[in-house]
């Protein structure tokens, strides 16, 4: 039998102005699992990151729910991986200092005693020589040392789940599977469940166990990692998917999705993907499509059984001159 959800989102929209970022986007987090939330920039996929710690940008306004609200427990139950660690850290402060007040904010511990556990966290994600370390700045740490630092920092407290915001944008591949292999570790090793946000469907692979895709806020697709990656039901994830390198068949241009998404004040009328979508019909451009269940996931498209397989093709023809 499934588990409870540790988190459940319902209805979440978000606004500036009025205008609608995020449009009623519903999704839970169950117990220890890895949630990967996919899109292109613009998607809303970090605002809903930031919803879930209560710290959205100021100006924003929020409707739906989000049970239970975990923003009063942020660092003990809920904690972040932000995207840039060198500006997560305090310049003025020692590292191992800034990982004891992490603990003394939550737990009643000595001075003493959240030293010796923040030295514990640095060397369990692998930082050499973690006592000496410790009393080290940020300056005085590597990139990929300050990475590690911030993942320890996210889960010192042993929270119930770490948003991971974006963590391994601008790295190489062989630095991004170190920094999700750490994640996937300290996870493992605290119990905690994962958020991860990522523009990469690279990344969804072997690190995921579902994935959330967005478009314009909403929800696009939700479902089983690995079934999503082998056949996705949604356009869009299909085009995010034929756009890897990997999947560029061999002497052909590699397959891209057109255009690029739409302004939140801006949307079309109907589906939001509509005007890149190669498979758009007159409906698609008039109504809304809501999420359905199909074949064991949540899919929000009008043509979805007209996908074909592999889709690959569908977005190579895009690319061809009229």
């Amino acid at each position: 039998m499934e588990s409870e959800p540790l988190l459940s989102v319902r209805e979440l929209r978000i606004a500036f102005d009025g205008v609608e970022a995020v449009r009623g986007l519903s999704f839970d987090v169950r117990p220890r699992e890895v949630l990967a939330i996919v899109g292109e920039s613009g998607a809303g996929k970090s605002l809903t990151a930031r919803a879930l710690l209560g710290m959205l940008p100021r100006g924003a306004t929020t409707s739906g729910t989000i049970s239970p609200d975990l923003s009063a427990h942020r660092g003990r139950r809920v904690s972040l991986v932000p995207q840039d660690a060198l500006s997560a850290l305090s310049p003025v402060h020692r590292v191992g200092d800034q990982l004891a007040a992490a603990v003394r904010s939550v737990a009643g511990v000595s001075r003493t005693e959240a030293r010796a556990r923040a030295v514990a966290a640095l060397d369990r994600v692998g930082i050499p020589d973690a006592a000496r370390k410790a009393r080290a700045y940020p300056h005085e740490y590597s990139g990929g040392m300050r990475q590690r630092a911030v993942i320890a920092m996210a889960t010192i407290n042993e929270p119930d789940i770490v948003v991971a915001d974006e963590p391994t944008t601008a790295l190489d591949e062989e630095r991004r599977d170190q920094v999700l292999r750490l994640l996937a570790e300290q996870r493992e090793a605290v119990g905690a469940a994962l958020v991860l946000v990522t523009h990469d469907m690279d990344v969804v692979r072997g690190h995921a166990d579902r994935v959330l895709v967005m478009y314009a806020g909403r929800l696009t697709e939700l479902g089983a990692a690995d079934e999503v990656l082998a056949r996705p039901r949604a356009p869009y994830t299909a085009g995010l998917l034929a756009s890897l390198p990997q999947n560029a068949p061999p002497g052909r241009r590699l397959p891209a999705l057109r255009g690029t998404p739409p302004a939140p004040g801006a949307l079309p009328p109907g589906c939001a993907f509509a005007p890149r979508c190669p498979l758009a019909a007159d409906s698609c451009h008039t109504a809304e499509p809501e999420p359905r269940q199909v074949s064991g996931r949540l899919v929000a498209c009008h043509r979805w059984e007209e996908l074909p397989y592999p889709a690959a093709e569908l977005f190579l023809k895009e690319r061809q001159p009229a």
